[in-house]
């Protein structure tokens, strides 16, 4: 992951990240890191829930668009 960060085709880091990166500076008990991860993992599926739900709302989804939806295939066909 550090690679990541210093690798310079890696697009720099947004004044957010950076400030995370601060307070994140000097290391924390793994009880911490992991509280803390859950939680912005748990904030980032919120995120998701909700947008999900503005598209469902947007575009008239039901849960037969679902059902419909796993009976389709994505497969496509081999280019040669």
């Amino acid at each position: 992951m550090a690679q990541e960060i210093a690798d310079e085709k890696s697009p720099a880091l947004n004044e957010q990240q950076l400030q995370m990166l601060k307070l994140f500076k000097k290391p924390m008990a793994n009880d911490d890191y992991h509280q803390i991860r859950r939680f912005i993992v748990s904030i980032l599926a919120k995120n998701i829930d909700d947008e999900m739900a503005d598209l469902e709302v947007k575009n008239n989804w039901t849960s037969e668009t679902y059902e419909s939806w796993g009976r389709e295939h994505l497969r496509t066909t081999r280019r040669k």
